[in-house]
């Protein structure tokens, strides 16, 4: 019913968001003869920024359409190889006329992307894969909105996205190095240690980005609602039916409006106050920074529905048994056991800022990988970065990407774990980070 509601006054909002979107552009047109009236700017600042705050963002582009390789500017075309149900792989292919530049390219690492669905699009790692496409050939996962599935695919589980990661490996092959960002951090360990018992090749490296493998370490406010309500409060007050006016009617989810409240919650001054700059930036005719402003909350409003089995699944298994980290987890009748990982080298990152996954909840990987030696395990803390921090924008490109762009380089060959990293460990970038086995 909550669902409907929504759907109800969002329709009933949107014509009022066209209208104040056209009016903004009467007062604020050059060539208008209210744009020359007295108030002027902050009437069409104000009725800018209702027709933000009321109008409903659509899924964005990734948008790449070039990036620069050794100096110079090469093509990037998104390709699709696989296509599933609740997921689509996507491949950033670059192209080139310049010979030198493709060869190099040739020899790049590959690296598997696996982005969090967790309520905003892929897109939310737009500037992870625009600087890791300047030296390696990247793919990720791009999750679908479960309100566009419909509901006589079936259901989607924890399980069944361990699998989905497990196919793309295989599908980009066991030369791969996998980033891991919040969330899925703990499907993919699980993947990749299912695939490592089973005797299957795994990917060169692991990078694991600020999630909750161990999230009884240093809680934050999202660890500790997860953990202090039961799973029976999550069943009854966050998952509702689609809508019949989505292709998904019917299908139990947690809905994208619900956990948008959530977001803006976690922070409202910050939220509050972002809006109000943005309004005075549009009264002083700084266009540079409502720009800014606009891409930022472009992304950030634009969320997708979960499926509602793959998110209770996930509460019960990371936040409430902590069935990793307790060695009692099953996936498909397979005990997950990360110590069964023997080829595969470990990155784990952490932002010191992180107020999503806390201090060590990350970290926590190394203790359960015993079987990687311990001189192919790293960890790095990003000084001064929050968790959106640890892989997008200036801390992420100037910090955090040299370290991962330089662990997955040291072990893109095949007898790279054969070979002992005690003289060869990469130095931190940032002298105030600190990075250790």
């Amino acid at each position: 019913m909550l669902y409907q509601l929504f759907e109800t006054q969002r329709a009933l909002m949107s014509p009022f968001s066209e209208f104040a979107s056209a009016s903004a552009k009467l007062y604020s047109h050059p060539l208008s003869p209210f744009a020359h009236s007295p108030m002027s700017q902050r009437v069409s600042a104000g009725l800018d920024l209702m027709h933000r705050l009321a109008k409903d963002y659509e899924k964005p582009e990734f948008g790449i359409r070039g990036v620069e390789v050794d100096g110079v500017e090469v093509a990037v075309q998104e390709l699709i190889p696989i296509t599933k149900p609740f997921c689509r792989l996507l491949r950033f292919k670059r192209y080139t006329d310049d010979p030198a530049v493709l060869l190099k390219m040739k020899d790049q690492p590959t690296v598997l992307v696996v982005a969090p669905l967790s309520g905003h699009h892929s897109t939310l790692l737009r500037d992870t894969v625009r600087q890791l496409l300047k030296d390696h050939k990247v793919f990720i996962t791009d999750w679908t909105d479960a309100r566009m599935v419909p509901l006589e695919v079936g259901a989607f589980h924890l399980d069944d996205y361990i699998s989905y990661v497990q196919d793309f490996i295989r599908h980009v092959g066991p030369d791969c190095h996998v980033i891991s960002v919040c969330q899925p951090t703990v499907p993919v360990l699980a993947a990749i240690s299912l695939m490592a018992s089973a005797g299957e090749q795994t990917p060169r490296s692991m990078t694991m980005m600020g999630g909750p493998i161990d999230a009884r370490k240093s809680p934050t406010a999202v660890n500790n609602l997860a953990m202090n309500r039961s799973y029976s409060w999550f069943e009854n007050n966050v998952i509702y039916r689609v809508p019949t006016n989505f292709p998904a009617a019917g299908r139990a989810v947690y809905p994208g409006f619900l956990q948008h409240t959530g977001f803006v919650a976690m922070n409202p001054d910050r939220h509050l106050t972002s809006h109000y700059d943005y309004f005075l930036d549009l009264m002083r005719g700084d266009d540079d920074s409502a720009d800014s402003h606009r891409q930022f909350y472009d992304e950030y409003n634009a969320v997708l529905d979960m499926p509602a089995e793959y998110y209770l699944d996930t509460i019960r298994v990371v936040f409430q048994d902590f069935s990793l980290v307790n060695g009692t987890w099953d996936v498909n009748g397979q005990r997950v056991r990360p110590q069964d990982i023997t080829g595969t080298a470990l990155l784990t990152i952490e932002g010191e800022l992180d107020d999503i996954s806390g201090a060590g909840q990350t970290r926590a990987a190394h203790g359960l990988c015993s079987g990687i030696a311990a001189d192919h395990q790293f960890h790095y803390d990003a000084i001064g970065a929050g968790h959106y921090g640890i892989f997008a924008g200036r801390r992420w490109r100037d910090n955090v990407y040299p370290e991962v762009k330089s662990f997955i380089l040291k072990y893109d060959r095949p007898d790279a774990l054969s070979q002992s990293s005690s003289s060869s460990t990469p130095a931190p970038r940032n002298s105030r980070s600190k990075k250790s086995a």
